[in-house]
C-alpha cells in the first residue's frame, strides 16, 4: 500500500498544476482590473497610495508592475507558482530580484491581499480554516451517523409506511437548495418568528466575557443552524445510496444461504449485507468533502461565519485573485486527499481489493 500511496501523491502534482493554471487563467480573463478597483476605491475615500505616486494612474502602473500584471498571463503564472522572475530579456528564470523576491506557491508564499496589503493570505487562510474544517468534518460525521441507520432501517422495513415516508422526506431534503434552506432556517428560528436561535456569526457580542461552559454553549447555539444547513443534503444522498446498495446485496446467493442456515435476520443484515454494501458509501466520501467545502461558500455567507468559504466569496467580489487562487488550490488539495482516503478505505472494507 505504501507504494500505491506514494504513486498517488506524485500524481497529485500535475493535477494541482492543471487546476491552478485553469483557475489563474479564468481569473485573469474575468472582466475587471484589481489595480483599478484598488486605487479607484482609494481615490474615492481620499486616501491611499495614489497620493504617494502623485496620481491614480501612476499608482496603478506601479501596482501592475510590482505584481507583473503588465506581463503575459503565462509569465504571471510562473511567477505566482514558483520562485521565477523575469530576466533582462523578458524570459523567466529561476530566482528572485529586489522587486520580485523569492516566493511563489511552491514555496508556500500565498502573497498578500490586494485591498489589505499588510495581511498575508496564508495567515488569514489558516485562521479561516480553523472554522471551516471543524464544520466540514462534523458535518460528515453527522451525515454518516444519520444516513447509515436510516438506510439500514429502510431496507429492513422495505415496503412499509416507514420506508415510504423516509423516501419522501429524504428526496424533499435533497431537492431543497442550500441558500433557500439557510434563509428559511433564519426566518423560522430567528427573531422574525420563533426567536429560538441566533442566526449570524459564531458568538454573541458578550462571548469574550463568558466562562468556558457558557462560551461553548453559545458556540453550539450559533453553529446549530449552519451545521444543519450544511448536513441535510449529504445525509439524504448517503442514506439513499446505502438503501440501494443494501437492496442489491440482500438479493445475493450468499445472503440466501446465510438465511437457510438459520441465522437470525439481525446477523444476516449486519454481518453479511451491511459490510458488503459499504463500498459505494465509502466512495461518496471523496465527493462529499469537496461538496461541503463548496457549500461552505453559501452557508458561511448566509450565516456570516468567518470561514474559508466566505473568504473565497469576498475575494471573488473584490477581484482579488490571490485570495481566489489560495482558496481554490486548498480546496483542490482537500478534494484529492479525500479521494485518496476513500481509495485506501476500500481495502479496509473489502479485503479482496489489492493495491498492486
Amino acid at each position: 500500500m505504501g507504494t500505491y500511496v506514494v504513486r498517488r501523491l506524485l500524481w497529485m502534482i500535475p493535477t494541482l498544476i492543471g487546476i491552478t493554471f485553469l483557475t489563474f487563467l479564468v481569473m485573469q480573463l474575468t472582466p475587471g482590473d484589481p489595480a483599478e478597483l484598488k486605487f479607484q476605491g482609494a481615490a474615492f475615500s481620499g486616501e491611499g497610495a495614489a497620493a504617494e505616486s502623485g496620481s491614480i494612474e501612476a499608482a496603478i502602473t506601479r501596482f501592475r508592475r510590482e505584481n507583473l500584471l503588465d506581463q503575459p498571463i503565462w509569465k504571471q503564472y510562473l511567477h505566482y507558482v514558483g520562485p521565477f522572475d523575469l530576466g533582462p530579456d523578458g524570459h523567466p528564470w529561476f530566482g528572485g530580484s529586489g522587486e520580485h523576491p523569492w516566493g511563489g506557491l511552491l514555496l508556500g508564499d500565498l502573497k498578500h491581499e490586494i485591498f489589505r496589503p499588510t495581511v498575508p493570505i496564508r495567515e488569514e487562510l489558516g485562521r479561516r480554516l480553523r472554522v471551516t474544517v471543524p464544520f466540514a468534518l462534523l458535518s460528515i460525521l453527522l451525515s454518516y451517523l444519520i444516513a447509515l441507520p436510516l438506510g439500514i432501517a429502510s431496507v429492513v422495513k422495505r415496503g412499509t409506511v416507514f420506508d415510504a415516508g423516509a423516501t419522501v422526506v429524504v428526496f424533499l431534503l435533497y431537492a431543497i437548495p442550500t441558500f433557500w434552506a439557510g434563509l428559511m432556517l433564519q426566518l423560522v428560528f430567528g427573531a422574525s418568528w420563533l426567536d429560538w436561535l441566533p442566526i449570524l456569526g459564531l458568538h454573541d457580542k458578550t462571548a469574550a466575557s463568558m466562562g468556558r461552559v457558557d462560551w461553548l454553549v453559545d458556540l453550539g447555539l450559533h453553529a446549530l443552524l449552519p451545521l444543519s444547513c450544511l448536513t441535510y443534503g449529504s445525509f439524504a444522498y448517503i442514506s439513499r445510496q446505502m438503501r440501494v446498495g443494501m437492496i442489491e446485496t440482500i438479493q445475493q446467493d450468499y445472503v440466501r444461504t446465510a438465511r437457510a442456515k438459520g441465522l437470525r435476520e439481525r446477523s444476516v443484515v449486519l454481518k453479511h449485507v451491511l459490510r458488503n454494501s459499504l463500498i459505494p458509501v465509502v466512495t461518496l466520501f471523496a465527493s462529499i468533502l469537496p461538496y461541503l467545502i463548496g457549500g461552505s461558500v453559501i452557508v458561511e455567507s448566509i450565516f456570516d461565519i468567518p470561514g474559508m468559504g466566505k473568504y473565497a466569496f469576498e475575494g471573488l467580489l473584490q477581484r482579488d485573485y490571490f485570495i481566489v487562487m489560495a482558496t481554490t488550490t486548498l480546496s483542490a488539495v482537500l478534494t484529492l486527499i479525500g479521494i485518496l482516503v476513500s481509495d485506501i478505505v476500500y481495502g479496509l472494507v473489502d479485503p479482496r481489493i489489492r493495491y498492486d
